[in-house]
């Protein structure tokens, strides 16, 4: 037995590989049930690291999640401890308190999601709030007096009582039929109800409890906060001394479907005013105000096109007593996800996609100079405290784990060693970036993973993957449903391209896809294909198989009437058949609409140019169709029609379909279905 460390810039993940004769490859089942940490908070005063690890319950099919703490008090970080307060129940969203030893936390164990209490030295858990909805999504306020939730209600609805009689009156009805009257009628994967997320603010009593009934500050808003289908409570945040709340939202009305105008909204916390739009001159998204720790400066940030949902995001920095605002790095040609402010409000921290990684950045406020603080690898999520960042980072090598290191940056230290366990004797692939000319000469770059006990001497046959998005990236980067890993360890060497519109690479290479899906991205595929043969001479390019899911599914269907000769097999999962109907079918239409040039009526669009519907008679390389049953981001019609297609033809084909999954397949049996699926479709097809 021994181990073997990979360094990476950013920290050491640790992985448990035994030798050549002891080693298993990894497989489907160690991805889903390995534990996921996640969403690290540091205390107020830098001693305590608490974070959110997800543990998989394979026979179950389902999974929990638990809260862990690591003591950074002594000259070396104590090891993890589960805290008591998960016990209980499923635990989500931990947040520290004010007093910095409070640990507040979302759980169903009273029967609904409420708000809950725990301390940091004492056991068990106490429930905040009893109110008569699931709590959405909460944050206490700086001066720990107050705590907003969120909770689905009916926008015009002066209490929660009427929302909670019309439930009562809707279930007592006999008729099942539903009347709508505008879109959205249904979104990523369910069916619009009228109810909105809106946001209350309740009053902390002497015991740390709710004392009053909770004041409704989006009383009558047409909009969501937090947005849905994926927002959180990054999307609301209270001023430092708990009297207002900054939201972001949309205002619904008839065009929520095709507009992305998401503003900030600044609302009293005690519902004495309506809110009040703060952004209006922006016309596309504002989000995810952070205020600066003397309450003086907000940033956010902002995108400048409207209607578009992958353009940059720019930081703004805003002066909170006058409004006036500010680009921050304006020249920065990244794309700036979470932030966070440094203790003394002179440097802004910021995620970043950079290059096939996803990057932690300091920024000075002042001057607008960004630096790297880490290397190679994902960073998923991250806080700061006045002794350090805490942060969790993957790869391609395993995953995530938490890490601390000084404000500056510097040399990290690894908190974590989650699943060695599971992990030991298990065979990671190598891997490598490499970069080519693309479309129009431009570098274009990749990822290469070595099949598990690779040997040089031998030919491998290949999976060929291609991400979805299409503004995405595979990247140096653990992923839990197009893991590259799993496809190493059955034995097939993995390559993957970040062709034009992928993210991480500047804006200008994010938006050449626009308008283009089938020319610059398949020249960039065939081009990366070509490469990689030519450089990895143990690729056997008679023996490949090209994957891919969304865009990438609407890539392999393209492949199939448009590049159809290197490949033995395809696979499509949740892949765009008809672009043209897809514009009358999907949901969020400003996606469509943009990424096409107009609505589908519209002269000169480009859901003709490149519609796969349009190549069926070309069709002949075998075909595995994927779809899931509440796929309403790309409905299930699109991989129907796609399998008949296949079938009228006479193309060998196969149909897997999930009625409970969404655009995702997230329950753990069901994912070990999809790749056996999967892996038996590719080896029958790349047999020698």
């Amino acid at each position: 037995m021994k181990t073997m460390l990979r360094l990476i810039a950013a920290g050491v993940l640790a992985l448990s590989i035994s030798s050549a004769a002891d080693a298993r490859p990894f497989t489907a089942k160690d991805m889903v049930t390995l534990d996921r940490l996640s969403d690290p908070r540091v205390s107020p005063d830098g001693r305590f690291v608490l974070y959110s690890r997800r543990v998989a319950d394979y026979d179950a099919n389902k999974a929990k999640s638990e809260l862990w703490l690591i003591d950074l008090s002594g000259k070396t970080p104590a090891a993890p401890r589960m805290l008591d307060a998960s016990t209980g129940g499923g635990v989500s969203s931990a947040r520290w308190g004010a007093d910095g030893h409070s640990i507040y936390f979302l759980s169903s164990r009273s029967g609904s999601m409420q708000v809950w209490r725990a301390d940091v030295a004492a056991t068990g858990a106490s429930q905040v709030t009893k109110l008569p909805f699931d709590v959405g999504g909460f944050k206490t306020s700086p001066d720990g007096k107050t705590l907003a939730v969120a909770m689905a209600v009916f926008p015009d609805c002066p209490t929660l009582q009427c929302t909670a009689d019309r439930d009562a009156a809707r279930a007592a009805k006999k008729t099942t039929g539903v009347v709508y009257d505008k879109l959205f009628i249904r979104h990523w994967d369910e069916w619009a109800d009228g109810k909105r997320n809106h946001l209350f603010v309740l009053t902390f009593d002497e015991k740390g409890i709710h004392a009053d009934n909770p004041v409704a500050i989006m009383q009558g808003f047409d909009g969501d906060a937090p947005s849905k289908p994926f927002g959180d409570e990054s999307e609301f945040t209270f001023s430092p001394d708990g009297k207002r709340v900054t939201f972001s939202a949309r205002l619904a009305g008839t065009t929520e479907p095709w507009s992305t105008n998401f503003d900030l909204y600044l609302a009293p916390a005690d519902g004495s005013a309506a809110p009040k739009n703060v952004t209006e001159a922006n016309k596309a998204w504002d989000t995810g105000l952070v205020i600066s720790p003397d309450g003086k400066l907000g940033a956010y940030r902002a995108m400048k096109r409207p209607g578009f949902e992958a353009d940059r995001w720019q930081i703004m920095i805003r002066d909170e007593a006058t409004g006036q605002a500010r680009a921050l790095a304006a020249d920065w040609d990244r794309s700036a996800d979470t932030l966070a402010w440094s203790p003394d409000g002179k440097t802004l921290y910021a995620t970043a996609g950079d290059v096939g990684q996803t990057r932690l950045f300091a920024i000075d406020v002042k001057s607008g100079k960004v630096t790297p603080l880490t290397g190679p690898g994902h960073v998923s999520a991250f806080d700061v405290s006045k002794k350090g960042i805490v942060y969790t980072q993957d790869t391609l090598a395993g995953p995530a784990q938490v890490f601390m290191i000084g404000l500056k940056g510097g040399k990290p230290v690894q908190l974590t060693n989650a699943n060695a366990d599971k992990l030991a004797g298990v065979e990671f692939g190598d891997f490598e970036q490499f970069s080519f000319p693309g479309w129009n000469g431009e570098t274009v770059h990749g990822y290469l993973v070595k099949p598990v006990g690779f040997d040089p001497n031998k030919k491998y046959p290949v999976a060929f993957l291609i991400h979805g998005g299409p503004q995405g990236s595979f990247g140096n980067l653990f992923h839990y449903r197009w893991n590259a890993q799993t496809y190493a360890g059955a034995g097939y060497a993995v390559v993957m391209i970040d062709f034009h519109g992928s993210t991480g690479y500047g804006q200008a290479f994010t938006d050449s896809i626009s308008q283009h899906w089938g020319d610059r991205p398949l020249e960039d595929l065939q081009k990366g294909w070509a490469y990689a043969l030519q450089s990895y001479s143990f690729l056997d390019g008679g023996r490949a198989c090209a994957l891919g899911g969304s865009y990438g599914g609407f890539m392999v269907n393209w492949i199939a009437g448009n590049w159809k000769e290197p490949w033995k097999c395809l696979v499509n999962h949740d892949g765009i058949f008809d672009s043209r109907f897809m514009a009358y079918s999907t949901e969020e239409l400003w996606f469509s609409e943009w990424e096409n040039g107009g609505t589908p009526w519209t002269p000169g669009t480009t859901y003709s140019t490149f519609n796969p519907a349009d190549h069926v008679a070309n069709w002949t390389v075998p075909m595995m169709v994927i779809h899931g049953g509440r796929d309403y981001r790309v409905p299930l019609e699109q991989g129907i029609a796609t399998f008949t297609a296949l079938q009228r033809k006479g193309v060998e084909s196969k149909l897997l379909y999930f009625p409970e999954e969404n655009h995702w397949v997230l329950k753990p049996q069901n994912s070990v279905q999809w790749h056996d699926e999967v892996l038996g479709w590719l080896n029958a097809h790349t047999a020698p």
